[in-house]
């Protein structure tokens, strides 16, 4: 009798973040800040870092996620790498000694508008040359918060990246992140920077959008990109791509979720998107709906991602 033979298994897709793992100090106060007293409310601290929060989703999402960063030789470095590790994140990179590891203050004002404190420590350190190229050996996709090419040891770490994931035939998606540190340099700036990069896709908000090419219309962002999700929070998410010599545009509604505290939602977000965009193209889905379906996953797992519960980071 003829053997059975067994289904072949879909590759994982491996995907590459390279960024941020810090220590999220959230502050919730239960009403308005008062100068000169104390209100009271609730201080999380929490694993943080864009890059962090997206490579721990994509992990938690089925692929295999490796995060590459650099964290402080401290007691806050071993617990954030031992928390990413344990949501099945590969950590790659240093421990700086005499770098504390990065933290990020988060106030969030009772109407739910986040500002932040960064004191970025070692996250600012990983270098050009901390890089393997074995690590970007068969990539599918190289994902980069617009931190990562910022600043002279990061930044080039970020460049690098990016030419050994094309070398290996990966693609790069870019999240304009805090439209602050990228345009400090002013806009023109900015543009090129990341026009140096040629990124596949591109992820900002719509305040993102406006700061970074001085209009509201997306389709601008088509001049460095290819396509582009434009983050709305509730309202969902709108779309614009090149197909062949045609432009699309598109919206994509999602369910409003009550939520007090959003961070990382954004990041949550563009790992739900890369994963649902890697499952469309490899099914060989057209432009449109290959899109389409990632903006809906991302979605979801923004949605997963506002109602779940997380504990303190374990820094005893």
């Amino acid at each position: 009798m003829a053997s059975q033979q067994r289904p072949v298994q879909p590759r994982r897709p491996r995907v590459i973040v390279l960024g941020d793992l810090m220590v999220d100090v959230v502050m919730a106060p239960g009403r308005a800040l008062e100068s000169g007293t104390d209100v009271p409310g609730r201080v999380r601290l929490r694993q943080g870092g864009s890059a962090a929060n997206t490579a721990v989703w994509l992990a938690r999402l089925g692929v295999r996620a490796e995060l590459v960063c650099a964290v402080g030789r401290d007691r806050a470095g071993r617990a954030l790498v031992d928390s990413v590790r344990g949501d099945g994140v590969i950590v790659r990179g240093p421990r700086v000694a005499g770098s504390p590891s990065g933290r990020i203050g988060v106030v969030v004002a009772p109407g739910g508008e986040r500002s932040f404190v960064a004191d970025r420590g070692a996250a600012d350190d990983l270098d050009a040359a901390d890089l393997r190229p074995a690590w970007f050996e068969r990539i599918d996709l190289l994902h980069l918060p617009a931190y990562s090419l910022l600043g002279l040891s990061l930044g080039a770490a970020g460049r690098r990246a990016v030419s050994l994931a094309r070398a290996a035939g990966g693609m790069v998606t870019v999240d304009l992140s805090s439209s602050g540190p990228l345009l400090a340099d002013g806009r023109r700036a900015a543009r090129d920077l990341i026009r140096s990069v040629a990124p596949d896709l591109i992820f900002a908000t719509v305040a993102e959008v406006t700061a970074f090419i001085g209009s509201a219309s997306p389709e601008v962002l088509l001049d460095i990109a290819p396509a582009a999700v434009i983050k709305r929070g509730a309202q969902g998410a709108t779309i614009v791509a090149t197909d062949g010599d045609h432009r699309l545009r598109f919206e994509v509604a999602t369910r409003p979720i009550a939520a007090t505290d959003t961070t990382g939602a954004g990041d949550a977000f563009d790992a739900g998107f890369i994963v649902g965009w890697l499952a469309a193209l490899a099914a060989g889905r057209p432009t449109a709906g290959a899109l389409q379906q990632a903006a809906l996953a991302g979605h979801r797992v923004a949605a997963r991602h506002l109602v779940r519960d997380v504990g303190d980071l374990p820094l005893l």
